[in-house]
């Protein structure tokens, strides 16, 4: 009972004090400073452009949840399947066992001998194409979309090419526009915001050059 009646009292009290004008109702408002605020009301497409119709969308949307991304269907020609029937070109021995997400297959080219790990994300607004014998690890979010974030925070998109032999480890976030080099390595929790060269290993937030994948 007397918990009830404080918690009253409380509300009482910011009550009252939000009718008197007083900023200290509110704890966030005091230290609320003043600046621009973007009205993302006013947010619109940018460069977007939609590939498929809305029904096709909401139909991947289902088969999606209830196919690629669950982790009871053990099967990577399953995935593939379905994968192709909505425009993705897939190449031959390509491994996704594990529950995937892929926002938009019509946008996706992926070559032979690919893995995919656990929770692989690939957020294609636009086209992320994958080469020969790559390895996207678990955890891997890979996005081809951001914001216009000094405007009025349009959506952005440009495309990621992924060359051949490229290993992205677990955890990796791979950026709209990048390009990473045939070989190169992004060690686990990298932030890829900027394309990479052959044959290099990558890592940090924001990455960076540590070394050479390949012995001289």
């Amino acid at each position: 009972m007397d918990r009830v009646i404080d918690e009253l009292i409380d509300e009482r009290r910011i009550e009252a004090a939000g009718k008197s004008g007083r900023d200290d109702a509110h704890p966030s408002r005091a230290t609320q400073t003043a600046g621009k605020v973007i009205d993302l009301s006013l947010a619109g497409p940018g460069n977007f452009v939609a590939k498929r119709g809305v029904l096709t969308e909401i139909v991947w949307f289902f088969l999606e949840a209830c196919f690629i991304n669950n982790k009871l269907i053990p099967l990577s020609f399953v995935r593939v399947a379905l994968l192709r029937a909505f425009g993705a070109r897939i190449g031959k021995n390509c491994r996704m066992p594990h529950p995937i997400r892929v926002k938009a297959p019509w946008n996706l080219e992926v070559g032979d001998n690919c893995w995919f790990g656990v929770d692989a994300w690939i957020y294609n607004q636009t086209n992320i194409r994958i080469g020969n014998n790559v390895c996207i690890s678990q955890g891997a979010f890979l996005t081809t979309g951001s914001h216009d974030v000094a405007g009025n925070m349009d959506l952005q998109v440009a495309p990621i090419v992924i060359e051949d032999g490229v290993w992205i480890t677990s955890k990796c976030v791979v950026q709209m526009g990048v390009t990473i080099g045939r070989s190169a390595v992004a060690t686990p929790l990298s932030v890829v915001h900027r394309s990479l060269e052959a044959e290099g290993v990558y890592g940090g937030n924001p990455v960076r050059f540590i070394r050479k994948r390949f012995p001289a």
